[in-house]
């Protein structure tokens, strides 16, 4: 039986040092500038939705400035 290599998955993509790109490592790393990034994101991501529901930090504190 052949195999279609439309389906086939491809090989897991590594970072200069060989490691998997996704790997949760400690340390100064290709990984961690990733992971990094990633949760930064939904931090931000957090925050905005914190400040829909009404619950501002930075507002009040702008409003301290006044």
């Amino acid at each position: 039986m052949q195999s279609n290599k439309a389906t086939n998955l491809p090989p897991v993509a590594t970072e200069y040092n060989g490691v998997d790109r996704n790997a949760f490592l400690f340390g100064f790393n290709p990984q961690a500038e990733l992971w990094n990034g990633r949760l930064a994101m939904i931090g931000f991501a957090a925050y905005l939705l914190w400040d829909l529901a009404g619950f501002s930090v930075l507002r009040n504190v702008l409003y301290l400035i006044k």
